[in-house]
């Protein structure tokens, strides 16, 4: 267990930062006040350092600034106690295929009325699919961010947390998500691909791994209490517009529980 009062700090992309969940504390990370660093902070009286942003690929971790931000490695020092991380996503452009699909198959609904063939070069502009390499790369990625965590701070606890699942067995294609049924398959798969990644890294780096994926099989999107959120074309502020494709406060909540739970352990 940590001890309250001891340095917390959380690594990682949008479905650690929270983008869209209120209130957000830094504009240009998408990070939140809720996100779930914030709400384990809280939950155990730890001394929170959040450098997660929205966009993040394990290099901005490592050694590549983003935007304004250092490496996120920097804020990790040898007083600190705790580390999640949730990143790799990115690398696999698993989210931005996901909505660069619904976009365009949106798009290409009034574009048939100029015909078929050009929406079909519409929707011809995403490939769903990533091979078994880019895979390797982000748990080998994964693994030299846990290694570096170690490095810098010998005595933390390194827990890496895997992604909300988006697409279930609750999910319609067409219906739920504005992908066909040929489509919708492979982001599941690139999903269980990234899972897989995380838990390959985990087993090899000796790092506590926090399922979420698997505690939010049930949760996805068109389940009836979902815990991330669908797909819309609604600009930000606009009545019912979200950040497509990422954690809500319910997941942001689960997500804090499953990790508060394994630190109890």
């Amino acid at each position: 267990m940590i001890a309250p009062g001891s340095r917390y700090v959380a690594l990682g992309s949008s479905f650690a930062a929270g983008p869209g969940i209120n209130p957000i504390v830094h504009k240009a990370a998408g990070r939140s006040g809720n996100n779930y660093p914030h709400l384990v902070a809280a939950e155990l009286g730890l001394d929170l350092v959040d450098v997660t942003y929205s966009g993040a690929t394990t290099a901005n971790i490592l050694d590549t600034p983003q935007d304004e931000a250092p490496p996120q490695l920097d804020a990790v020092g040898p007083d600190t106690a705790l580390v999640t991380i949730t990143v790799g996503g990115n690398d696999l452009e698993y989210v931005g295929t996901f909505i660069r699909g619904s976009m365009l198959n949106t798009l290409a609904k009034p574009a048939t009325i100029l015909g078929r063939r050009v929406a079909n070069r519409i929707r011809a502009r995403v490939s769903y699919l990533k091979d078994d390499a880019a895979y390797q790369a982000v748990t080998d990625s994964l693994v030299t961010v846990v290694e570096r965590v170690r490095e810098r701070a010998p005595a933390s606890r390194i827990v890496l947390v895997d992604y909300l699942t988006l697409v279930g067995p609750s999910t319609r294609p067409r219906r739920d998500v504005p992908l066909n049924e040929e489509q919708l398959p492979s982001i599941a798969m690139m999903a269980d691909g990234l899972s897989a990644a995380f838990a390959k890294a985990a087993a090899t780096a000796g790092a506590d791994l926090v399922v979420s994926s698997a505690a939010s099989r049930q949760h996805a999107i068109g389940s009836p209490e979902p815990w991330t959120t669908g797909f819309t074309l609604r600009p930000p502020g606009f009545p019912g517009a979200v950040v497509p494709y990422h954690p809500n406060a319910a997941g942001m909540r689960a997500v804090a529980d499953l990790i508060v739970r394994t630190l109890k352990t």
